[in-house]
C-alpha cells in the first residue's frame, strides 16, 4: 500500500471525487487549491483532498473509497497518513459532511468529534437535492480532530 500526492491532472480521479461530492462545480471550488493524495494498493482504492483553512486548520474537502473496497481500512489509512503528515503544521484536522448514519460514525471512529453545524448548507450550495442512503442532506456537520496532542506525543512543539 502506497499513498502518493497528485500534482497534476487531478480530474483523472473525478469518478472517485464524485462519490464524496456529487456536484462537479463544488469540487472545482477546492480541487486546484487543495492538496490531493491517492492510496494505491494494486490500483487506486481511495483519494483525499485537503485544504488550508487558516488558523492552523486543515480541512478534508473530499475523501472517497472505491465502493468495491469500502470497509477494508483504506479511508482510515489515508486519514492516519494525513494526520501524521500535517501534525507539525496544523493544530486541527476538520471535515464537513452530511448527517448520515455511515459518515459520522466513520469519522468518529477515526478520532473526530462533532464541532459545529452549518444550517441548510446542502440546500443553499447545491443545485439539486443530495441524498445519501435515502436521507436528504440539509445541514453540513463539521467534525474536528485535534492534532496538537499528536504533536506533543511525537515530540513536536505547537506552532504559535
Amino acid at each position: 500500500m502506497k499513498i502518493k500526492q497528485v500534482l497534476k491532472d487531478k480530474k483523472q480521479y473525478l469518478s472517485l471525487l464524485l462519490l464524496a461530492d456529487e456536484q462537479e462545480s463544488m469540487i472545482d471550488t477546492y480541487l486546484e487549491r487543495g492538496t490531493m493524495y491517492v492510496l494505491d494498493d494494486n490500483g487506486i482504492k481511495c483519494e483525499c483532498v485537503v485544504t488550508d483553512e487558516g488558523n492552523e486548520i486543515l480541512e478534508i474537502k473530499n475523501l472517497a473509497t472505491d465502493p468495491n473496497y469500502q470497509g477494508k481500512g483504506y479511508g482510515r489509512a489515508i486519514i492516519d497518513f494525513i494526520s501524521q503528515k500535517y501534525q507539525h503544521l496544523y493544530s486541527i484536522l476538520q471535515v464537513g459532511t452530511g448527517e448520515t448514519p455511515l459518515t459520522i460514525p466513520f469519522y468518529e471512529k477515526c478520532g473526530f468529534i462533532r464541532s459545529h453545524r452549518v444550517k441548510n448548507f446542502f440546500i443553499n450550495y447545491y443545485d439539486h437535492p443530495i441524498y445519501e442512503n435515502g436521507i436528504q442532506l440539509i445541514d453540513m456537520i463539521y467534525l474536528q480532530k485535534n492534532l496538537t496532542f499528536q504533536k506533543r506525543r511525537h515530540g513536536f512543539k505547537t506552532k504559535r
